[in-house]
């Protein structure tokens, strides 16, 4: 299995105030507030919004009390919508003295992982993946900073290589009604495009191809946890295990063991070992031990003995070693969970 061969392809990234990242968030937030009281606490949340309704539902195992209605009300607010939404919640609160019967540190289910790390860019990244994502958040900070007035929440980017180069850019982004298409392109491009991406020459920019793009989030669309799996990780550029990562505790291997992958893959490029590397686990549900740990360079050689050597893949070793059981999820969930400050699964480590 060789690693993609990153000169040609299209990667994407969302707003956080696109539908299905205002689930992301909400559900994050949710397994925060759980963790700021209760380190042990065990969160399966999923949130769904359509159309003026928001549906939070799952299983919780925790001594936090979470005011869960008040707590969606108050980001959907912050990331920019009204407050016309009605909301139900379907969780199901577990006693906490059930879990410990459950708690033997054996993998909550079964599933392929993967993490990747690259030379290429400061963040460890391909370079458009961390291009796409501050397009991205540039949109948001020109609107909650009022550098483009008539900007609202809703907005996707995405870039494309050829051959090693950029060639296209394509931004939507959701804005007041009145505001001319001209007026639009104009903006996005000198105020969005241009600061991020250096040089346009030759590059095809698209801005909001369809010309309107007036109704967005739950008012014009649906969004629902864990939809956004390829912007969360590596704009599908390498393998994904299928498991989304919002509202997940961390004693859920979807989550914990692909941060424990991107941390592997991260320290063996920053110490020397590659340029690119991948790493892979797999688990089955009640055993402790993963059945697979695999890692591969550029060149496809195994780095696996490397791994095996320096780190500990057994669920309980990885919330461990990363220190995951505190609150540090929402800020996760838009813009990719990867390439930034200040994330345990980011800190590079002397091998």
């Amino acid at each position: 299995m060789h690693i993609h061969d990153r000169q040609t392809y299209t990667v994407e990234s969302v707003t956080n105030g696109h539908p299905d990242k205002v689930c992301d968030q909400i559900s994050d937030a949710i397994l925060d507030e759980c963790l700021r009281q209760d380190p042990m606490s065990r969160v399966a949340v999923e949130t769904f919004g359509s159309h003026g309704h928001l549906v939070i539902g799952g299983e919780v195992t925790t001594k936090a009390y979470v005011p869960y209605e008040k707590l969606a009300r108050k980001l959907y607010k912050e990331i920019g919508y009204g407050n016309d939404l009605k909301i139900d919640v379907y969780i199901v609160t577990q006693s906490p003295d059930i879990a410990q019967g459950v708690d033997t540190g054996g993998a909550g289910d079964q599933g392929i992982m993967y993490g990747f790390a690259t030379k290429e860019t400061k963040e460890y990244l391909p370079a458009g993946v961390v291009y796409v994502h501050k397009l991205a958040k540039r949109l948001q900070e020109a609107r909650e900073k009022g550098k483009i007035k008539w900007l609202r929440p809703d907005g996707k980017t995405q870039i494309t290589f050829e051959g090693g180069k950029l060639t296209k850019v394509l931004v939507s982004t959701q804005h007041e009604k009145g505001v001319r298409h001209e007026d639009i392109r104009k903006a996005v491009t000198e105020k969005i495009i241009k600061p991020v991406l250096d040089g346009l020459k030759g590059v095809e920019v698209l801005v909001n191809p369809t010309g309107n793009f007036v109704l967005g989030g739950f008012e014009a669309d649906t969004g629902l946890t864990g939809r956004k799996i390829m912007v969360d990780t590596y704009g599908g550029l390498i393998c994904h295990g299928g498991g989304a990562f919002s509202g997940k505790d961390l004693t859920k291997v979807d989550r914990s063991a692909a941060y424990m992958c991107r941390f592997v893959a991260k320290n063996l490029v920053a110490n020397g070992y590659a340029k690119d590397c991948l790493v892979s686990v797999a688990y089955a549900i009640g055993h402790i031990d993963p059945l697979m740990v695999h890692a591969i360079d550029e060149k496809g050689r195994s780095l696996a003995p490397l791994v095996n050597r320096h780190f500990d893949f057994r669920p309980l070793a990885i919330i461990e070693r990363l220190n995951l059981r505190r609150p540090l999820y929402l800020q996760t969930a838009a813009y990719g969970h990867f390439g930034k400050k200040g994330l345990p699964w980011e800190e590079v480590v002397a091998l």
